[in-house]
Order: C-alpha cells, then structure tokens, then sequence
C-alpha cells in the first residue's frame, strides 16, 4: 500500500533590518593629543615631557573605535548575504503579505503542454493535504472533453457542493465550472509554442483524429490543410487546429480579425490569474509558487508524458511558419501570454531573485532525483519501466517515456518517490480509489485491471 504524507508549512524568520553601531565617530586625534608619533618613538612635547597616561588612553581608545567600525562594516556585510539567502529559503517573497497556502485551485489543462507534469504537482498537493479533487465520474477518464464542461461531468458533484482542486482535461465553460468551485478559486493555465504543441499533437493524435490520418507527415498536412481538415468534424479534429484556443472555450474555426482576437484575450486574463508557458516551466513554477504561497517540494516535479527522440520531428523553418498560420489564434495566444509572463517576472522578482530561485527549484529536483530514480534518473521506454503501475500511456505513434525508482527505498521514501513519477492516467485512478472507495475503481485498460 502506497502511503499517504501529510506535510505542514513552515516559515523561516525574516532578517530584522541592518546592524546599526550607535558609537559616536573618534574626533582629530592628533590635534586632541597635540603630539605626533615618528620612527617608532613618542616625540616630546614642547615642555619637553613624554606623553601622559591620559594621552595614551586617547590612543587605545581611537584604535578601539576602529575596530569596532570595522567589525560593525563586517556584520553589515554579513547580515545582507544571510538576507539575500533567507529570502530564498523562505516559501512567502518580500512584499508579499502572509496567508494559508492557496487551496482553491483550478488549473485549465490544455494538451501537449507539459500540462501532466503540473497536473502531477497538484495531484501530488491535494493527496498529502487531504484536499477533494474533481474527478471525472463513473469509468470516463477526461471532464466530458472534447464537450464544453458540465457539472455533472464530476464525480459527487450532488453530494459535495465543492471541491478544492479541479485539474484533468476540459473544456472551459466558467458557469459549470463554477457550480463545482469556490468563489476565491485561483484560476491558471498553462500555453506551449503552438508550432511545437501542433507537431506533438499530430504524433500523439496520429490515429485518432481524421485530419491527422490522412497525412503522410505534419509537413504534407501543413503544405495543404484544408485537403485533411474538415470543419464539421470539429469534435474529433479538435487537435488539428488552434487546439489551445478551443481548450479555453473559443472556437478554433473563427478568423483571427483584431477585434475579436483582443477580445477573447481579454476574457481570459480576466478569469485566469496565471498562465505559464511550457517553454519557460521552471520560471513559471517559481511564479506559481510564489501566487499559491506553496513551499518549494509543492513545485518540485520531474518531466512527465514526454516523447523519445526519435518520435519528434525535425520542422524546417518553411513548414514552422506555415504552422504558425495554421494555428494563428493559438500563436496570438501564445505571443500575449509569454511577454505578460516575463512582465510579472521582471515586477515581481528582478532577475537576480528569479536567477536564484530557478536554481534553487532545479537543485531540489536534482536532489530528488538522486533519492528516488534509478540511472540517475535516465527516462526509459514503457518495456524498460519495471512497475507497470508506472508505465505511461503510449498513443497514436508516440513513444512515451518514464522511470524507474532505485531499488531499497523505505517506505515512507517509495512512497514520496512514487507520486513524483506516477502517469497521470494511475495517479486520477489512484485518487479517485481514494475519495471514493464505495464506487467501482476506474479501469486502466493497457494496465490490464
């Protein structure tokens, strides 16, 4: 039995401002002593006489004073290192004020976005903080997709007026999905280049939509869309274009005109708090981090639902460009959203902090890999992955890739270890066993229960 981990916050205590030395400053020494020190030896005054007691005294206490300058400059220097790396160390940002961690969270999970590996880390939250998540009824494994979401697509929307986290695959529609969360929900997203989502979908959805079938490669299907493409079968065609844009609930079919492109952008930053951008992941965490209020291990993930090699394809510049007009709703998505992400970035962090705080979120994830992966963490194909419960769907003409764990782990340490890993196909299963152990578990066919 896999164990369930319940972790608490902690903060560190802050640095209380800079050390002051309240001392006076030492005067001119010399014209206090009226003397001057030559060659070693004490020169006489005009009396002829050495230096009294109370002149030497004046002497000691001026080295005195000097050293204490010296070592107050010191512990200056001192406290601003120890506050730059509190500042890291700490799970809540300057500026920022104090709470609860966020745990009214959805998260619109788009596809072919590095959107399983953020769909791991709150899976991962809402089990060790015994969060309610909304899971997909009965034996489906999506929130009704590629359907605009309804309600009673959750499991136990009757009876639980709310849940905490809401993260599988839908299609954004705002009414339902607010009959199924709070109100001071956190909303985010999350966007990939489209010219790259486009290439993986055509991989991943080879065999399933229509428009993908029928071509021999992306470069044929782009060099003539509309000869694959067919707009009334747009449910099942959903990946071949502007895939990102129907996700959010818009239609994927309209032309991309000024008006009505700045306007449905403007829909979504008003809902949606956040949006990452998969090309820039690490980046994003830190900010999601920093907007949950979450500590470091809540972010920390390894690389899920990812492709080898040998299943991408090389795209040359004529047919990237072509996909960026295929997909322009998608690109003017993508473009808007990227330059908001770095602007948050830059007003909320500077980028020495940011620096600091994607090596501080890539050191960890090095960290736990050593723990928990096997090959220092090698990615295998689905026959080298030991575990079957830790093998990953493999669609269409994809090649998806997982690990295994090291061998000899305790039990509290396997148990960490196999959340970060776990396909997200288990993981929903996993949770649902969980929330819901009256109901028949959900059936993963290529797992063969």
């Amino acid at each position: 039995m896999w164990s369930l981990k319940t972790t608490s916050y902690q903060r560190d205590p802050e640095l209380l401002g800079d050390v002051v030395d309240s001392r006076p400053g030492p005067g001119d020494v010399q014209s206090r002593l009226g003397a001057s020190w030559s060659a070693g030896k004490p020169s006489r005054t005009r009396a002829g006489a050495l230096p009294g007691p109370a002149t030497e005294l004046m002497v000691v206490t001026y080295f005195r004073v000097i050293l204490l300058l010296l070592l107050a400059l010191t512990l200056l220097l001192l406290a601003g290192f120890l506050h730059s790396d509190l500042e890291l160390d700490t799970p809540l940002f300057g500026g920022q004020a104090e709470g609860p961690p966020v745990t009214n969270i959805m998260f619109l999970k788009t596809h072919k976005t590095a959107s399983s590996t953020v769909l791991n880390i709150l899976y991962r939250f809402a089990e060790t903080h015994n969060l309610s998540v909304a899971l997909p009824a009965g034996s489906r494994v999506h929130l009704g997709y590629p359907w605009l979401f309804l309600a009673r697509y959750v499991e136990g929307v009757g009876s639980q007026q709310r849940f905490n986290i809401m993260c599988n695959h839908l299609r954004f529609n705002l009414p339902q999905v607010q009959k199924v969360m709070p109100n001071d929900t956190f909303y985010f997203s999350i966007l990939r280049n489209p010219v790259f989502q486009l290439e993986s979908s055509f991989i991943y959805y080879k065999t399933y939509a229509p428009a993908f079938r029928g071509a021999p490669s992306l470069d044929a299907f782009l060099a003539s869309p509309r000869t694959f493409y067919n707009d009334s079968r747009l449910l099942r065609n959903v990946y071949a274009k502007n895939n990102m844009w129907f996700d959010f609930g818009f239609d994927p079919n309209a032309q991309c005109e000024e008006g009505y492109v700045r306007a449905r952008i403007a829909e979504v930053e008003r809902r949606f708090q956040l949006v990452l951008i998969a090309e820039h992941l690490d980046e994003s965490l830190v900010l999601l981090r920093r907007r949950l209020r979450w500590a470091l291990d809540d972010v920390v993930a390894f690389r899920l639902n990812s492709r080898s090699a040998r299943s991408v394809a090389r795209l040359s510049p004529e047919t990237r460009e072509r996909a960026r007009s295929w997909c322009a709703l998608d690109w003017r998505l993508y473009e808007h959203f990227n330059r908001t992400l770095w602007a948050q970035l830059r007003a909320e962090l500077g980028p020495r902090r940011l620096r600091g705080e994607v090596e501080r979120l890539r050191a960890r994830r090095r960290e736990l890999a050593t723990l928990c992966l096997q090959d220092g963490g090698a990615l295998k194909n689905h026959t080298q992955i030991r575990d079957p419960r830790l093998r990953p769907y493999q669609p269409g003409k994809a090649d998806i890739l997982g690990y295994n764990l090291r061998p000899g782990l305790d039990n509290r340490t396997l148990g960490v270890c196999q959340r970060l890993v776990m396909p997200e196909l288990q993981y929903m299963a996993r949770l649902y066993a969980l929330q819901f152990p009256e109901k028949p578990r959900k059936n993963i066919p290529f797992l063969g229960a």
